[in-house]
């Protein structure tokens, strides 16, 4: 076999010989994904837009989903930014034995809602906030609109965090108030869209509609915040309601 025929054929037979083999799949496979390192459990928690807890309306049960939405402030976090509600985490901080910030943030804007918080930017627990949000929500806005024909624009309040005890009917203080903690929230009124402002100061007792939007926000708001206190408990809440995110149970 003359020489160049020799090499022809032996050529031909390496590369026959790799016929055999498995060529590599360069194409991914559908769904396949870049590895990553898994996340952190604790770094982040997701709520998808519309199905959290802010969202819902006031049940028997709300109590329950709002503590429970709340135990971990990635979660509260999660569940307001879900909702369209500005909050922005502030530092920890102990101002005595009794008072002092953890787990709590700036309340802003809610995106999803007409009505703001006057005085606005409060500071405040984002357990108390996502209460908020649910009350202002599910309670104030429909209550308003139902009953007195007016979108809310502005919740009025006299603050949050306030470094003071438990005040009785005497003036005298005992323990801790919720306020120390930033977990407690006074409302004192309402401004509707239509120019006219309802108070608990001058209208809970009226025997009006304005008087009847307030008490019904009372009584939802017992079902959304651990503890209510309204003029019905004594004379010290003449002109507001407690709003309390924290665990007790009273309602009044």
């Amino acid at each position: 076999m003359p020489g160049t025929s020799r090499l022809a054929v032996a050529l031909l037979l390496v590369v026959l010989s790799g016929c055999g083999r498995p060529i590599p799949n360069t194409v991914p496979p559908s769904g396949y994904t870049p590895y990553a390192p898994a996340p952190n459990p604790g770094s982040s928690v997701y709520v998808a837009p519309g199905a959290g807890v802010i969202d819902q309306p006031i049940d028997s049960g709300t109590l329950g989903r709002v503590q429970r939405a709340t135990q971990t402030p990635a979660q509260c976090e999660a569940e307001l930014e879900a909702a369209r509600v500005t909050f922005s985490p502030t530092p920890d901080r102990v101002n005595s034995e009794t008072c002092g910030l953890t787990a709590a943030g700036v309340l802003g804007p809610d995106m999803g809602t007409t009505a703001r918080m006057a005085p606005s930017d409060v500071t405040m627990t984002c357990a108390l906030a996502a209460a908020v949000s649910v009350w202002r929500r599910q309670s104030v806005e429909p209550a308003a609109r139902a009953i007195l024909g007016s979108d809310v624009v502005a919740i009025e309040h006299m603050g949050v965090y306030a470094c003071r005890g438990v005040r009785n009917d005497s003036g005298e203080t005992s323990r801790a108030s919720a306020h120390s903690r930033a977990a407690a929230l006074d409302f004192s009124g309402v401004r509707l869209r239509d120019g006219r402002r309802i108070t608990v100061a001058g209208d809970w007792a009226a025997g009006t509609p304005e008087a009847r939007f307030l008490h019904r926000i009372r009584d939802e708001g017992c079902r959304v915040f651990g503890t209510v206190l309204s003029p019905d408990y004594n004379a010290v809440h003449h002109d507001h309601l407690h709003l309390e995110a924290e665990s007790g149970r009273l309602c009044r």
